[in-house]
């Protein structure tokens, strides 16, 4: 694991040379998203290819380049496509990411996803601020780490979403109109990459989850560890198998997520100037 760390600290050796700067705000986005990118007044991109150690596969949907430039009046790195466990990569690559933002300067991390709607109050297009997780990947990215090049292994989970974040970001999306009201709840996320099944669904409504996904929770659990501050932002793209008629495709997902874009746009870019 040793090699694990080198290989961090040589992904963002080259990014901080490229870019000539270290961060304090990341956001990485997710399924769809990478309207959000497009917003920023870019001084660098660097596509992930390219950087040392980064994988290269991306699904569609994810672009796959980090992005150095102004949103919302200040500089942020904007992470433009994540990698997924079903892609075969390792928890660790998974989360390499996160791992390279904090060796970067990252404090605060707002990390945003496409969800399954669960919540039968939910419907596509709402906005899901998470408030807490349940992990059922099935593994943890912290096995196999070493404390001596990344922290305890032990992390304390109780509030792995800033509740902080969460109020004041409430608060501010009350007085933008064109955001709409905000949702909260619980984000439940399993390894893909096929959809849930309606008893999987079932059980994930009874055990106390509001949305689904294939992502995000690894991110979390490794930004804990680092000691940066998360807000995680869930995007319903659909309503999750059982909870409304039809089947789930993935370009359906996408087709919802570009509907929203708009309006994270607007709420990230707020968030960024009057929150952080």
């Amino acid at each position: 694991m040793k090699s694990y760390k080198k290989k961090v600290e040589k992904a963002a050796e080259f990014i901080q040379k490229r870019t000539g700067s270290n961060f304090k705000i990341g956001i990485i986005l997710g399924s769809g998203l990478g309207e959000v990118a497009e917003k920023a007044s870019v001084k660098a991109v660097i596509e992930y290819r390219d950087i040392p150690g980064f994988p290269v596969s991306m699904v569609e949907g994810h672009k796959g380049e980090l992005i150095y430039g102004e949103f919302g009046n200040k500089d942020v790195i904007i992470f433009n496509g994540r990698y997924h466990y079903y892609q075969g990569c390792s928890l660790q690559d998974v989360t390499m990411i996160v791992r390279v933002a904090g060796m970067l300067g990252v404090r605060t991390l707002i990390i945003t996803n496409a969800s399954g709607g669960i919540n039968r109050d939910f419907k596509p297009g709402d906005i899901m601020l998470i408030n807490d997780h349940i992990n059922l990947i099935g593994t943890n990215p912290l096995i196999g780490i070493e404390t001596s090049a990344f922290g305890q292994l032990f992390i304390n989970m109780t509030e792995p979403y800033d509740r902080a974040l969460i109020k004041k970001v409430m608060d501010l999306a009350s007085g933008i109109n064109e955001v709409g009201a905000l949702r909260e709840g619980v984000y439940i996320a399993v390894s893909g990459p096929s959809y849930e099944t309606k008893a999987e669904i079932s059980f994930f409504e009874k055990i106390g989850a509001d949305a689904v996904g294939m992502s995000t929770v690894p991110e979390v659990i490794v930004a804990s560890q680092e000691g940066i501050r998360v807000l995680g932002l869930s995007i319903i793209s659909n309503m999750a198998s059982g909870i409304a008629p039809g089947k789930l495709n993935h370009s359906e997902v996408l087709e919802n997520m570009s509907k929203v874009s708009s309006r994270l746009i607007i709420l990230l870019e707020e968030i960024v100037k009057n929150v952080l």
